[in-house]
């Protein structure tokens, strides 16, 4: 899997086609040059940037507890303010590295091992109580068992 990082702790960066270096993007407005060369329209884009933003964070946290990719739209909301604003380019690039550290983390062949022991002991454990249930109480649901 390649996410544009070569180690572990380190900050994926966009790869310069030309020459093939690395370097990371810099921060601050992605603003077309004109809008960037009046204050007050640069001041409307950046409000706009923050309330299409905004919506778009306040939708996902809406879907966490309902249907839906709640994180993914969160982070999308996080990106599109990123367009804009430092504070958010940086807090999605502590993000991106600590996703990619963390799939990193999950290929470790030892973790995936542990990780794929673990879930075969917990299905067999709820298997063994779901048959003990079954057992002793047949089809039966538990709201409606009287003893």
């Amino acid at each position: 899997m390649n996410t544009g990082s070569d180690g572990t702790g380190e900050v994926a960066l966009a790869v310069d086609e030309a020459d093939g270096t690395k370097a990371e993007r810099e921060l601050g407005s992605r603003a077309p040059g004109f809008i960037q060369a009046r204050r007050t329209l640069h001041l409307s884009w950046q409000v706009g940037v923050f309330v299409v933003g905004l919506a778009v964070v306040v939708a996902g946290i809406v879907m966490l507890p309902l249907p839906g990719p709640g994180w993914l739209v969160i982070f999308g909301g996080m990106a599109i303010w990123a367009t804009e604003f430092v504070w958010a380019q940086l807090a999605l690039r502590w993000t991106k590295r600590k996703v990619t550290e963390a799939a990193q983390r999950a290929l470790d062949p030892k973790v995936r091992r542990r990780n794929v022991i673990l879930t075969t002991i917990g299905l067999v454990i709820v298997a063994v109580l779901g048959g003990i249930y079954l057992w002793k109480f047949g089809l039966e649901m538990p709201w409606n068992i009287k003893e």
